[in-house]
């Protein structure tokens, strides 16, 4: 597990040069725990209105609590103002804590150097997920949130996180975008019949290998699930710069509700 962390932390920036522009910075506190997390209101908001929410959640170099890396990656593109006009929408970008993940896994290296993620479905989940549920909690309770509108995605650990989140909660969310992400496959079945899921990976991928993505995507499949999947030929771990330009992400995303 441990060299899995070191990994990932090389091949991403010790500081952040987000945008923070627009994301408003807040703290959610339940039972002495505190998740930092940002949060982006819909274009022209309406408090007689309820908007869709979108969750997205960072990679492992983006831990802490400074309630501003987890910006780097992803919040330019839900800053784009032809974008925000057309799906307005909240945006949450949470931050997982220093030396937690996401998702509860166990990680392995095969004397290859190959790595293999388990995600026993058995494990209770972290203190920022738990926290993160909790705070979607309020959020869909509040009223200006469009509950038939949830999604959620993620890059990396936040792949994971994304699929572990949605076999927890398996009729919550209308449309997921995991990724370069893994989880257990087999609780596909939970959620296929009511999440469509658009799944993104490099070809390349050394940090986190596709071929977890793949196993969903064939799993969903088989299941009749509404799921897509891209892999990118010759992309490594950062296949989220491809996920982040596709043009059809948000027209995607948005056509999805809950019946």
């Amino acid at each position: 597990m441990k060299r899995f962390l070191l990994s990932l932390l090389m091949i991403c920036p010790l500081l952040a040069s987000a945008q923070s522009e627009g994301f408003e910075a807040r703290w959610f506190t339940r039972n002495g725990e505190t998740l930092p997390y940002r949060l982006l209101p819909p274009a022209g908001y309406n408090a007689g209105t309820a908007y869709p929410l979108i969750i997205f959640m960072h990679g492992i170099g983006e831990r802490g609590n400074d309630n501003e890396k987890q910006l780097l990656h992803g919040s330019s593109l839900f800053l784009n103002d032809s974008l925000r006009q057309q799906y307005p929408a909240f945006v949450i970008f949470p931050q997982c804590a220093d030396n937690s993940t996401w998702a509860p896994m166990m990680v392995r290296q095969d004397s290859s150097g190959e790595r293999s993620f388990q995600f026993p479905a058995s494990l209770p989940p972290t203190a920022p997920s738990r926290l993160l549920y909790q705070l979607i909690d309020s959020l869909m309770a509040s009223g200006s949130v469009d509950t038939k509108r949830l999604y959620v995605g993620g890059m990396s650990m936040g792949g994971m996180g994304t699929f572990d989140m949605l076999s927890r909660f398996p009729t919550r969310f209308a449309a997921a975008f995991p990724i370069c992400g893994a989880g257990n496959e087999k609780l596909a079945k939970r959620y296929a019949k009511n999440t469509a899921v658009w799944i993104f990976h490099g070809a390349e991928d050394k940090v986190v290998p596709p071929t977890s993505s793949r196993k969903f995507y064939e799993n969903l499949k088989d299941r009749g699930a509404d799921v897509k999947y891209t892999e990118y030929p010759g992309v490594g771990h950062n296949s989220w710069d491809n996920a982040f330009a596709e043009p059809e992400l948000f027209p995607w995303l948005f056509s999805h509700q809950l019946q």
